[in-house]
């Protein structure tokens, strides 16, 4: 006869500051998540609270403060390795079938709360974590950038990022212009005022590992009332940059239940052609293509066309969505990762989508959505 252990746990993940490791109780398959920070606890409690009368989460079975932090039991959905998240329909060389209908389900849900939750808000009232705190003094742009200097791309580029704005830049072949310090200036400001926001009930981090498949919505201590522009940027710049090429260089630790996300990278990972200075004319030179995988090309059209547009024609209509969700993708491109710390090549293409971002011209539809770039003529 066999006989089945009472407490079996699984391997010890690490997500940022938090610990997750699934845990068999009497049979029973929860996810146990360990977090030191008490008021990241209460939050992730409340939002859950929250969340769980929109969206299908797992259900909290039990929250307890133990030795140096606290303990949150969750009921562990069905999964595996490269099985479970909407990462893994990702994870493919042409979309599936499987991954359009999640989309359709995954739109339709999102439709019908932010429409029935969405009202001007106070920013005071508006879940700050990802956009206002890290604006605000302390925040993690002066973390990352307050007084200090780098170059744009070291032994590319060696001009330091202070001068950025004595040069025009030339990129694939438009011509833009980035001031460092007036955009780190224009953040800070932009995310200071008071006027209100339009927001919604949502999880507020919608990321590839943060959404389950078959349907469901994971990490909570963002869920609340956010902002809809940031809540679309967030999805937007993680599926299109983060979750396929970024993520996996810099945090791999993050997929390592999923590594096929690793066979991906380098379908979702940046080009740079010509990168080069003319000191002539001041013109910095970037020719480079984005990539992004059929499968999340497929995801982001979708999320676009049957969330964004119906939204914002609905709570925006005639408004530039390019200026709606400017601030937000700014501070996704300079506010999760310190563009010091990555490679020279990385950084350089993440300044050059900082300056699409910025620029007048700036078309968040042709920058989300890129079509396939033909190999450069010889």
């Amino acid at each position: 006869m066999t006989i089945r252990p009472l407490l079996r746990f699984g391997p010890v993940r690490r997500f940022t500051r938090n610990l997750l490791c699934p845990v068999d109780l009497i049979g029973r398959p929860l996810l146990l998540k360990y977090t030191r920070d008490a008021a990241e606890a209460r939050k992730e409690v409340r939002g859950h609270s929250r969340l769980a009368r929109h969206y299908r989460v797992p259900a909290c079975h039990a929250h307890l403060r133990v030795p140096g932090g606290h303990l949150l039991a969750y009921e562990r959905l069905p999964g595996g390795t490269n099985q479970g998240l909407l990462l893994d329909l990702l994870n493919a060389d042409e979309p599936s079938g499987d991954l359009r209908t999640y989309m359709d389900r995954l739109t339709a849900a999102y439709r019908e709360v932010i429409l029935g939750t969405a009202w001007p808000a106070d920013p005071v009232h508006v879940v700050r974590k990802l956009y206002w705190d890290r604006a605000a003094p302390g925040g993690r742009l002066d973390t990352y950038y307050a007084g200090k200097d780098f170059l744009i791309a070291d032994g590319l580029i060696d001009i330091p990022v202070c001068r950025l704005d004595t040069y025009t830049l030339n990129i694939n072949g438009r011509r833009h212009h980035l001031d460092w310090a007036a955009t780190l200036r224009w953040l800070r400001a932009h995310f200071a005022k008071g006027e209100p926001v339009w927001a919604a009930l949502t999880q507020g981090d919608p990321t590839d590992v943060n959404l389950a498949h078959p349907l469901a919505w994971f990490d909570y201590d963002t869920a609340g009332m956010n902002s809809i522009p940031g809540e679309f940027a967030n999805f937007l710049w993680y599926a299109s940059a983060l979750g396929g090429w970024l993520v996996p260089t810099y945090n791999p630790a993050a997929f390592a239940d999923h590594p096929a996300a690793f066979d991906h990278v380098p379908a979702n990972t940046p080009e740079i052609w010509r990168a080069a200075v003319d000191h002539t004319t001041s013109t910095i030179h970037i020719d480079y293509a984005p990539r992004l995988s059929a499968p999340r090309r497929a995801a982001v059209t979708a999320y676009w066309n049957q969330l964004v547009r119906p939204i914002a024609d609905r709570l925006w209509p005639g408004a530039d969505l390019a200026n709606l969700l400017r601030p937000y993708l700014a501070m996704r491109i300079l506010g999760v990762y310190n563009l010091i710390d990555l490679t020279p090549e990385d950084r350089l293409v993440l300044l050059a989508r900082l300056a699409e971002a910025m620029s007048p011209t700036f078309d968040p539809t042709a920058y989300f959505c890129p079509l396939e770039w033909p190999c450069p003529a010889p």
